[in-house]
């Protein structure tokens, strides 16, 4: 019971990695405010959450709709422990040779300015709090080029660079800031984006997860849950001495190269060995 008598704010808490940050934040004792603009999956989830779950429907492109959570919050349970800034989506497809400035700004608005003030508008309520912290959510995109169109890629960045600043802003009054950076998840943000007919939308989520699970070192697809574990220790005393990094929560998707890590790919070394063996070989049947 980590969380016991603390207050949490998920956003995007409806499905995928907030759904599962809501339920494991509650089965330990918090009383979790999940925020999200899907009503139906918010006020589902907060049914047949274990614990004390109380919805809000807060869209975070909206600065006024996220102070007003965060106000409720704390009126509600007097203050705030921890917000884990989640709500996001796939964003913009288009490469920076097409991207057009509504798509760009549109996603800059729900995956990095929606972070920015899901902390301004938190931390009042949370000086002076004992243990008080936040975590954003940024991904695996944001240390290079190749996991995830380009928009979203530079807004991920950004949340990365907001964390480490927010942390030395907020350290004078006790608040620490970290985040995590996801792997390929097996949530709907994948499909949700994929201009397909709804029937085919489970068939392609089978289809990603088959692929990730074979994408990285560790042989198997990420779970929500893997991603919630993560900011529940970041969220808590366990990581008290920890503020301004981050988690890589990605199964090694990060680590490199395929061959790096598949025998069965074989890299440039390996290739070298294997020259070297037959001009040993060569010279010994000479």
């Amino acid at each position: 019971m980590r969380f016991s008598g603390k207050t949490v704010v998920v956003t995007g808490a409806a499905s995928g990695i907030g759904a599962a940050a809501t339920a494991l934040f509650a089965r330990e004792g918090a009383v979790v405010f999940a925020s999200d603009i899907d009503v139906a999956g918010g006020e589902k989830l907060a049914a047949e959450t274990e614990g004390d779950v109380r919805f809000a429907e807060c869209d975070v492109c909206a600065p006024y709709a996220i102070k007003a959570l965060m106000d409720r919050a704390a009126d509600e349970t007097g203050g705030i422990d921890t917000v884990f800034n989640n709500a996001g989506a796939g964003g913009a497809r288009e490469n920076i040779a097409e991207i057009e400035p509504e798509a760009w700004d549109r996603t800059m608005d729900l995956l990095l300015r929606s972070v920015a003030f899901g902390i301004r508008y938190a931390v009042p309520h949370m000086m002076g709090r004992k243990g008080a912290s936040i975590v954003n959510v940024s991904s695996v995109a944001a240390v290079g080029p190749g996991y995830s169109p380009t928009t979203y890629a530079v807004a991920k960045a950004g949340v990365l660079h907001l964390t480490k600043c927010a942390a030395t802003d907020l350290a004078q009054h006790g608040i620490r800031v970290n985040a995590v950076q996801p792997g390929f998840i097996n949530t709907n943000i994948f499909t949700a984006s994929l201009d397909i007919p709804e029937e085919f939308k489970a068939q392609a989520k089978a289809s990603i997860a088959q692929m990730s699970s074979n994408a990285q070192p560790v042989a198997r697809g990420g779970q929500p849950i893997d991603i919630a574990n993560a900011v529940a220790f970041l969220a808590s005393e366990e990581a008290g001495f920890m503020t301004g990094t981050s988690l890589i929560v990605d199964g090694g998707l990060t680590l490199g190269p395929r061959h790096s890590w598949d025998p069965e790919e074989g890299g440039a070394f390996e290739a070298l060995i294997a020259l070297e063996e037959q001009v040993k070989a060569a010279q010994q049947t000479a």
